[in-house]
C-alpha cells in the first residue's frame, strides 16, 4: 500500500517473496510499480489490495494518517503486515490493531529499519557481548535540511502526519535508544518551529531516563543543512558511534572506543561499510523467518507504541511553542 519512494523500496527487497498487487490512491504511480514486476496487478484502492487472493503479507507504506486503519484492516483480513514506523499518528491508533493481531495470531512488524544498518548490527553485536559494560547513557543527533516547498508537503500538515520532525525522524532516534537502553520512564524535551513556515516542528530536542537513571540525549532537525545521523553509545568500559547512513548522510562507520586498564587514550577499531544500504532487505527477510518460525517480530507494534507515547510527551510538554 502506497507505491511512493518507501513503497518502491520495499518492493525492490522483497527476497524470495514475490509482488502480486501494488496500491496508491494516484492509481498510475501503482501502475508504474506493477509494471516493474511480472504479473503484478495495480489498484487505486487498498481495499482491493487486501482482498487479493495471492496476497499473504501486505505493507503499508502511506502516510502517517492511514498507516493503523490499513494494518488494522489487513490483519482482520487474515494477512501478516509490514507497516512503516511510525505506525500510527498517535499511540491510541495502535491499540485495535494490537488488539486484532493477537486475536488473529496475526504478525506485524514495524519497519525500524535504522537497526538493519550495518554498523548498527554491528554496535548491537558489540553490545550483546558485553563489551561496553554496563550502560551509562545514549547521545544522539539525526537530521536533514529539507527542500525548497518542504513546507507544503505532508509532513508539514499535522492530519496526515500527527507532527513535525520528533514523529518523523524523531521515533528512529528513540526507537535505536530503547533497544539499547531499554524503556524510559521520564521524559523531558522541547518540540520547536524555528524555520520552516509550518504548523509542525521543525527541531525536536529529548532528554529520556530509565529507572536505573540512564539517559538518552536526542536531538532530531530538518534544520541541519549538511544531512547528519551520529549515534553515541557509552557504557562503564567502552564507547560506540556510529556515524552516516550512506548517500546524502555520509559513509556509514562505527567507532570502537575500548577504555583501557591504566586509562588514557583508548584502544580504537573503525569499520566502515561503504556499499549500499541493504536494511530494508534485511529487516523483510527476517520477517519472513518471523513467519516461517511464528515468532514476534524484533521490531514490533508495542515499540511503536512506546516511541510514539514519548512524542506525545514531548509534544504536550510544548503544546503552546508549536
Amino acid at each position: 500500500m502506497g507505491c511512493g519512494i518507501i513503497g518502491r523500496k520495499r518492493s525492490r527487497a522483497l527476497g524470495s517473496a514475490r509482488l502480486v498487487v501494488c496500491a496508491d490512491i494516484a492509481v498510475e504511480r501503482a501502475k508504474s510499480l506493477a509494471a516493474e514486476f511480472p504479473g503484478a496487478a495495480a489498484t487505486a484502492d487498498w481495499r482491493d489490495a487486501i482482498r487479493h487472493p495471492d496476497a499473504d503479507i501486505v505493507i503499508v507504506a502511506t502516510t502517517n494518517d492511514s498507516l493503523a486503519d490499513i494494518t488494522l484492516s489487513a490483519v482482520q483480513a487474515g494477512k501478516q503486515v509490514l507497516v512503516e514506523k511510525p505506525a500510527a499518528r498517535f499511540s491510541g491508533e495502535l491499540k485495535p490493531v494490537i488488539d486484532a493481531a493477537r486475536r488473529a495470531k496475526r504478525l506485524v512488524r514495524v519497519g525500524f529499519n535504522h537497526r538493519y544498518h550495518p554498523a548498527l548490527r554491528k554496535a548491537r553485536e558489540l553490545f550483546e557481548a558485553g563489551a561496553l559494560g554496563e550502560m551509562m547513557f545514549v547521545r544522539g543527533r539525526y537530521g536533514h535540511g529539507g527542500r525548497i516547498g518542504y513546507e507544503k508537503e505532508w509532513r508539514a500538515n499535522p492530519d496526515l502526519s500527527g507532527g513535525g520532525e520528533t514523529i518523523d525522524q524523531g521515533v528512529h532516534l528513540i526507537d535505536l535508544a530503547r533497544w539499547f537502553l531499554g524503556d524510559f520512564s521520564e521524559v523531558s524535551g522541547f518540540a520547536h518551529t524555528y524555520y520552516w513556515n509550518m504548523p509542525v516542528d521543525d527541531n525536536g530536542f529529548m532528554m529520556l531516563k530509565t529507572p536505573r537513571q540512564q539517559v538518552a540525549f536526542l536531538h532530531v532537525s530538518c534544520t541541519e543543512w549538511k544531512n547528519l545521523f551520529s549515534l553515541e553509545i557509552y557504557g562503564k568500559k567502552a564507547k560506540l558511534h556510529i556515524e552516516g547512513l550512506g548517500g546524502s548522510y555520509g559513509p556509514e562507520r562505527l567507532s570502537y572506543y575500548r577504555m583501557l586498564p591504566e586509562m588514557g587514550p583508548p584502544e580504537t577499531t573503525i569499520w566502515e561499510y561503504p556499499m549500499e544500504d541493504d536494511s530494508w532487505r534485511l529487516e523483510f527477510a527476517e520477517f519472513l523467518e518471523d513467519i516461517r518460525l511464528g515468532r514476534a517480530p524484533s521490531a514490533n507494534l508495542e515499540d511503536a507504541k512506546a516511541a510514539l507515547e514519548i512524542v506525545e510527551k514531548i509534544y504536550a510538554l510544548n503544546h503552546e511553542d508549536l
